[in-house]
């Protein structure tokens, strides 16, 4: 029997894309959400098994994990993509974004990956570890201080769960810029931030996918970040 990959953050945009290509292709996944959108139904309806969780604590990660293993004996990978985007503002407390934000982005996948090792070396084939980070890590953000810092720690535990896996699971990650707008963005948003690449366009979510794919399926490739930005950094 094929071992599920886990998506976490699974209910929109590339955790989404990436669950329904994954069950197009016969493979299981075991998804999660936090906030409930309809496209839960629709991957429940195709096949995923579809767990609440909140990893805003240390309580519901613990309470997730605690799921997990009642549900699966074996993991072929675990995508890290749940995600918030909290920003500075004078109406916040410097301290909590900083907290939320490491604790979604960093503390998180922190204690997944250590507690679904031995789930991970049970998959009969290749096991693999991808965290979503973010171009930020690159250049950091004014705006959103606490999130970069987070993607930048997440950037880091790809190479120290590469070295300690290794050779059994390959753990890398993929840093996207822009990859599909919002509905509600204006149009100088949107020409704005397509100025930031050379390739000055919005790919859409199947280039996610597919490199979500090129990660999972290349035997030689870890504890390495996967830049998906339109060459936004030679811009």
């Amino acid at each position: 029997m094929t071992a599920p990959i886990l998506i976490t953050g699974a209910s929109q945009r590339i955790g989404l894309a990436f669950a329904q290509s994954c069950l197009d292709r016969g493979q299981p996944v075991i998804a999660t959400y936090r906030t409930y959108r309809p496209a839960v139904d629709a991957l429940q309806k195709a096949g995923a098994d579809c767990i609440h969780a909140d990893f805003a604590t240390n309580q519901g990660v613990d309470a997730f994990l605690t799921t997990l293993k009642e549900r699966t004996g074996a993991l072929r990978a675990i995508i890290h993509n749940a995600s918030d985007w909290l920003p500075e503002r004078d109406d916040t407390d410097p301290a909590e974004v900083m907290q939320a934000m490491m604790q979604i982005h960093a503390m998180t996948p922190y204690r997944i990956n250590l507690a679904c090792r031995t789930l991970l070396e049970q998959s009969d084939g290749p096991a693999d570890i991808v965290h979503m980070t973010d171009y930020v890590v690159e250049k950091g953000s004014a705006k959103h201080i606490g999130y970069s810092a987070s993607k930048a720690a997440l950037a880091n535990l790809t190479l120290s769960f590469a070295r300690l896996l290794a050779p059994r699971v390959k753990v890398n990650s993929l840093a996207p810029s822009l990859i599909l707008f919002n509905e509600g963005d204006s149009a100088a948003y949107r020409e704005k931030t397509l100025n930031k690449s050379l390739l000055g366009i919005e790919p859409g979510l199947d280039v996610a996918v597919q490199t979500l794919r090129f990660v999972l399926d290349n035997p030689y490739i870890t504890g390495r970040s996967l830049a998906l930005d339109g060459g936004r950094h030679l811009k």
